[in-house]
């Protein structure tokens, strides 16, 4: 028996068609939404920052954001060069250059620091935990907000260097050149000033000086220096204070203070 077939009235097929026309139409729009998203996603993160993470370390280089740990770049030259929210946790920086480089936001915690050249660079809001800048020069440099507890700054240069805001406690300034610095806000409990030498004025405004060294330093020159604050740190009678303020009755302050 021979089989016949209907044909499909054109108003069946009309509506057929017209189902799957937006089905592609929607499917060709979502295509369009994804590759200009794509598109977006490239242009903010540009090739070239991407590539400079791979690249050797030199002058001007961009790594921001990359990941700098546990590696051996000493005598590196980051003159310049965009390093802000890097991390170089654990990497050895030892005699290298940051003259003028941005390392905002950037991990050094336990990093090497020795010996390194960093006159107007900005270290500011960085991650410093047993950081050592010792010998360092950072004439200019802005460590403001840093969080530099237990960092080591023995024998550096910081003429008019910028701390404030930074957390600085236990950190050690043993022989560091800090002449004109800005210390307002910065918390120096337990810090380590002995030493230090203070050639001129710096603001001391509103900072933290609970059981703070300052024994045998020049403190004379001092901006914004308060009773209040001397009276919570550790002097001794070879301690130079600014006119008006006298050396509270405790001091020198009892060894277990000290520690």
């Amino acid at each position: 028996m021979a089989i016949r077939f209907k044909a499909i009235p054109a108003k069946v097929r009309s509506g057929f068609a017209s189902g799957i026309a937006p089905k592609r139409k929607s499917a060709f729009q979502a295509g369009i939404l994804l590759a200009v998203t794509a598109l977006m996603w490239l242009s903010a993160v540009p090739a070239s920052q991407a590539q400079s993470c791979r690249t050797d370390p030199g002058p001007s280089i961009d790594w921001r954001g990359c990941n700098k740990k546990t590696l051996m770049l000493d005598g590196s030259d980051f003159t310049k060069a965009n390093l802000n929210s890097t991390d170089f946790s654990f990497t050895d920086l030892r005699h290298s250059i940051f003259a003028g480089a941005n390392l905002t936001k950037a991990k050094l915690i336990r990093t090497l620091l020795n010996n390194a050249s960093a006159d107007n660079a900005n270290f500011e809001r960085i991650e410093g935990y047993r950081a050592v800048f010792q010998d360092v020069r950072a004439n200019g440099t802005s460590f403001k907000a840093g969080e530099l507890q237990r960092a080591n700054f023995t024998g550096a240069q910081l003429r008019s260097a910028n701390f404030e805001k930074a957390d600085l406690s236990r950190a050690v300034f043993d022989k560091a050149i800090i002449t004109g610095a800005n210390f307002m806000y910065a918390n120096l409990s337990r810090a380590v000033l002995s030493s230090a030498v203070f050639e001129g004025s710096l603001d001391f405004k509103n900072a933290f000086f609970l059981f703070a060294r300052i024994e045998g330093v020049d403190l004379s020159q001092a901006q914004n220096l308060t009773q209040q604050q001397l009276d919570m740190a550790c002097g001794d009678n070879t301690t130079k204070l600014p006119a008006g303020l006298t050396a509270p009755a405790q001091w020198p302050c009892p060894e277990d203070e000290k520690d």
